[in-house]
């Protein structure tokens, strides 16, 4: 097991767990403080909830005008598209994973944070002043790879001030706020982009972003104020073995059934739209709908995190996951339907918008309560991971499937993932204690 200042950790990890904080050379100070107060919507979770907004905002900002940006002023096709969009998907993945080591450091976790933060908001921005296809790629990998870095800090951040009986609620904050960040970004984009143009509005995204890294730094000082940081540094690792023995992996299975399931919001977009102008509707008018279709799925989404976190708290993640599972195979059903009314579609759009809503938030909580505070950050890197790559290969499989076979047995195949992700649920229920072997 990793060392601070060359001096193994004490053993009382329920400690630690009970104090909402696994590390138990902290765990003697922090705890009782924790307890005391019960304050769990404390100045830090709700500075993780602002920075999950702005930085949301700021680059689903930049996202929704990329395609118009890359199609009309660099006169780029889809395929450009796609392959920025794959690569800068994969870093994010391995990004997490490579950010989970030093999250684990209560002594590295803050400054990684918020350098993540600031690092995603100037890369996004620039992009902005992009006069060629390569830069717009090499800026959008590196934005993307300072979010993977930054996540599992920023969520082993979260949990660090943050009561054990709170995780739920915690996640929940952040996760509505990423989510409500979905919504307000593409509406700035569509407010912006028409006073003053593509580039300009992407520059503008800068000014959320540089926001988000103002609200992390205030979490982190916050946590500073609650936890005590032990004097030395950890030993980089990954981890795996003893993230094995803990039983990390038989969490991660129902996660990765659900994350193959997990179709990219575009495939919604495309099929919503698809079967509106094949019902009459002009394009404009059917990317107009759609549009607003998805504004409400993000803001779904963001609800059911917060109700999400309630229940997690209240009873356990499975409830939460299973329930996100759920809706999900319920939005796939209707998807999966030919020459659906408008309401249908959105009522699709809606239930997937819950479904990972909830689903989001019991996986973040179900890592935290596993967990103790010395190996979240490697189990939110490995997390982070199954999840990227999962909802790349969904989405590349549904991709195939739709081109050869049809829409329908697309997302058929993708309610599948969901219905033995709900079956293998009970695999998400972390144990009451944990122990690390030494």
């Amino acid at each position: 097991m990793s060392e601070t200042n060359g001096e193994p950790e004490a053993a009382d990890e329920q400690a630690g767990h009970e104090s909402g904080s696994g590390d138990p050379t902290i765990s003697a100070s922090l705890g009782p403080v924790q307890e005391r107060t019960g304050h769990w919507l404390n100045r830090g979770v709700l500075g993780v909830g602002a920075a999950s907004f702005f930085s949301d905002s700021g680059h689903e900002l930049v996202t929704s005008l990329l395609p118009s940006f890359l199609s009309s002023t660099l006169h780029s096709g889809p395929a450009v598209l796609g392959a920025i969009e794959g690569i800068s998907d994969a870093l994010l993945g391995l990004s997490k994973l490579a950010g989970g080591p030093l999250s684990n450091d209560p002594s590295r976790r803050a400054k990684t944070a918020s350098g993540g933060y600031l690092l995603t908001a100037v890369a996004t921005s620039l992009i902005g002043l992009s006069t060629a296809v390569w830069q717009v790629a090499g800026l959008r990998a590196l934005a993307w790879a300072s979010r993977g870095v930054r996540s599992p800090a920023r969520d082993t951040l979260l949990v660090s001030m943050t009561p054990r009986a709170a995780y739920g609620r915690a996640a929940g904050v952040e996760r509505a706020g990423d989510n409500a960040g979905a919504v307000a970004g593409p509406l700035l984009a569509a407010t912006f982009v028409g006073l003053l143009g593509i580039r300009p509005t992407i520059v503008l995204s800068l000014i959320p972003g540089l926001i988000a890294a103002v609200a992390i730094v205030v979490a982190a000082r916050h946590a500073r104020s609650v936890v005590a940081t032990p004097v030395g540094r950890r030993t980089l690792g990954f981890n795996l073995g003893e993230l094995r023995r803990v039983g990390l992996h038989r969490t991660l299975l129902p996660v990765s059934l659900f994350e193959l399931g997990n179709l990219a919001a575009t495939l919604l977009i495309l099929r919503a739209t698809t079967i509106l102008e094949a019902g009459g509707r002009g394009a404009a008018t059917a990317v107009t709908m759609v549009i607003l279709m998805y504004a409400g799925h993000n803001a779904m989404a963001s609800a059911a995190a917060l109700v999400g976190g309630q229940l997690i708290d209240r009873v356990n993640p499975r409830v939460a996951f299973t329930l996100g599972a759920g809706l999900y195979v319920c939005a796939y059903l209707v998807f999966s339907l030919e020459g659906s009314h408008p309401a249908l579609l959105l009522t699709g759009f809606l239930l997937a918008g819950a479904g990972i809503g909830f689903a989001e938030t019991s996986e973040q909580a179900a890592v935290a309560l596993l967990l103790p505070d010395s190996l979240r950050g490697s189990g939110y890197g490995l997390l982070g991971l199954v999840q990227s790559f999962g909802d790349l290969g969904a989405t590349v499989v549904a991709g195939i499937l739709w081109a050869v076979f049809s829409p329908t047995v697309a997302f058929l195949y993708a309610a599948s993932w969901m219905v033995a992700a709900v079956i293998f649920s009970p695999a998400l229920k972390p144990c009451p204690t944990t122990d690390v072997p030494r």
